[in-house]
């Protein structure tokens, strides 16, 4: 039996099992991987190796064994049909008779685009008949603290969302939610909705930020068509650009509240606060 842990190169992967390692030998440890060059770190921590990509379905032949646990990480090629993409997985995980495959989702609140292929997926896991896990992650406080740079340039924090409220959470944290379940029992068929344990603004979040760095940040609401032209013209795909702005509206709707507590109900100790991503993000 192995714990698997699909997309183990990317930064939710990597997490994931570098927390895995502090529960269960190397050796019990699957990394799947699509560059076996980009994983020599795990490889040297005595974590076993697959390279296999969610594009080519006869990769995936043979990876797993009856009795696995799997983690399925979402896919971020939204070009590329993410929902066949994760269905290569699912098809292979049956056939190896998995005894767990948990998938990382979105919260089912969300409307925007950006869930379909995570509701597409969960109904073709959960009609497969594998025994699953469905780990509704929220937003995460990465997804901002990350991108700072162009925020203390301007003195702003430029959004879409209006008074809308988030309850976001650390990689870390859904990370170690994820490792609860992979070697966790009574797991099975069950979904989590997770988030961080206290919701927060963007005025909040500029307020935040004026804090720690000691210059005025302020908040600026645009319009959902302000949001998409700064995105494009920042480089990012028109397709991409619209799915996010789509997410600023579910914002703004509160469809990114997680009030469950389910996340630190599996990890059993408090979500990150935003202040201390925040921090780590100045100190990066």
């Amino acid at each position: 039996m192995s714990i698997v842990v699909t997309g183990a190169t990317g930064h939710l992967g990597r997490l994931v099992v570098r927390q895995l390692l502090e529960k269960v030998p190397a050796d019990q440890v699957t990394a799947v991987v699509r560059h076996r060059d980009r994983a020599a770190d795990l490889a040297g921590q005595g974590v076993r190796l697959a390279v296999a990509d969610y594009n080519a379905p006869e990769t995936f032949d043979g990876l797993f064994a009856a009795g696995d646990r799997v983690l399925l990480i979402s896919g971020n090629e939204f070009d590329k049909g993410r929902v066949q993409q994760h269905t290569v997985v699912i098809d292979a995980a049956k056939r190896a008779g998995v005894a767990l495959l948990a998938y990382t989702s979105a919260p089912s609140s969300l409307k925007a685009t950006l869930a379909d292929d995570h509701r597409a997926t969960e109904e073709v896991l959960v009609g497969s008949g594998v025994p699953y896990t469905l780990l509704r992650n929220g937003w995460y406080h990465e997804n901002y603290t990350e991108r700072l740079a162009p925020v203390l340039e301007h003195g702003a924090v430029v959004q879409a969302a209006g008074e809308g409220r988030i309850s976001s959470a650390s990689r870390a944290d859904y990370a170690a939610a994820a490792v609860a379940v992979l070697t966790g029992e009574g797991h099975e068929n069950k979904a989590y909705e997770l988030g961080g344990d206290e919701a927060w603004g963007f005025a909040e979040y500029a307020a935040e930020l004026s804090r720690q760095t000691g210059r005025e940040i302020v908040y600026t609401p645009v319009s959902a068509e302000a949001y998409t032209g700064i995105l494009t013209g920042a480089g990012l795909p028109a397709p991409l650009a619209a799915i996010l702005a789509g997410v600023e509206a579910s914002i703004e709707k509160g469809e990114l509240i997680v009030t469950t507590g389910d996340l630190s109900r599996l990890t059993g100790r408090p979500a990150t606060p935003l202040a201390e991503a925040v921090a780590a993000g100045l100190r990066s």
